[in-house]
């Protein structure tokens, strides 16, 4: 196994990340054209999923499956599947009839080059090749496979869910149990499914998955909150969207419910939190201990 240090982290996740870049890509240039036109769905597609972002979720998948030693190829079609569904999940975050966003990623966004039908048949296909690279990945055994094409379509449902909720407090007054549960949905359950991947594919433990599954709520919470924050302080070209949308929108956030200084206490704790739950597992959590560090001291 190689041993993480803050020194290699940077290099590592960087590896990561051009590693799930690179299948994204061969894989969506390998599904047959069905036209002579750019205007055709795989490229669609590709606009999106090609964009860049930080692909924290796929490289969370990577991360742990290294603390099992588990081989990096058996990892490739998980790490990728979890990718297409947040990048699904964020063309259909951006239409008008949800978050009505023009920008993503520094470029316009999926609906606003090529309408709002094609966007939403581009989310579609994505989620549909989700899970149909790990249902064709012959490195993964079948049982493996059910454990992970169920979990993700529970993570799914949930993203769903959490959509659902926040669409239905705009412009309301809302306590922070309705948030917690909105942020637990439509962020954290993708962010516990891109964990457990990584230890599923290893057949980790019981005790294992259930620890990972505290250190993931405890990680999605912190990481939205977080997102509430750099809605406010960071600029449009560094976050890739525009500044302060939650509140353009009348959208309820922890700094507008709690303020920004007791909104950065509590995600710096939650992330504290999922830290000292990763003392419990049955392996070495150096490198996922320093991948929550390096998310903690994130600028967009």
């Amino acid at each position: 196994m190689i041993i993480i240090t803050k020194k290699n982290l940077l290099k590592i996740h960087d590896q990561y990340r051009e590693r799930v870049n690179s299948y994204l890509n061969i894989y969506l240039s390998s599904i047959p054209s069905s036209s002579n036109s750019n205007i055709e769905l795989k490229n669609i597609m590709k606009y999106s999923v090609l964009a860049g972002g930080k692909r924290f979720r796929p490289i969370l998948t990577y991360t742990v499956a290294s603390l099992y030693d588990s081989e990096i190829e058996k990892a490739d079609s998980s790490a990728s599947a979890i990718e297409l569904i947040h990048i699904y999940s964020l063309i259909h975050d951006d239409l008008p009839a949800m978050d009505d966003d023009d920008i993503r990623h520094n470029q316009p966004a999926n609906h606003k080059v090529f309408g709002e039908a094609q966007a939403i048949l581009a989310g579609d296909g994505l989620q549909a090749l989700a899970f149909s690279l790990i249902s064709n990945d012959p490195l993964i055994n079948a049982d493996t496979k059910i454990k992970l094409l169920e979990l993700m379509a529970k993570s799914s449902y949930a993203m769903a869910e959490g959509q659902s909720i926040d669409l239905s407090v705009v412009s309301k007054k809302v306590d922070l149990n309705i948030l917690n549960k909105m942020h637990q949905k439509k962020t954290g359950a993708l962010l516990n499914c891109s964990i457990k991947f990584g230890a599923l594919l290893h057949n980790a433990s019981e005790n294992d998955l259930s620890i990972l599954e505290s250190f993931a709520s405890h990680l999605g919470l912190a990481y939205q909150i977080q997102d509430d924050v750099l809605d406010v302080t960071t600029s449009d070209e560094v976050l890739g969207k525009r500044q302060n949308s939650d509140a353009v929108k009348n959208k309820p956030s922890y700094p507008s419910i709690i303020g920004l200084n007791e909104s950065i206490k509590t995600f710096e704790n939650l992330y504290q939190n999922a830290q000292e739950e990763l003392s419990h597992l049955s392996v070495d959590s150096g490198p996922l201990s320093l991948l929550t560090t390096r998310l903690m001291n994130r600028s967009y």
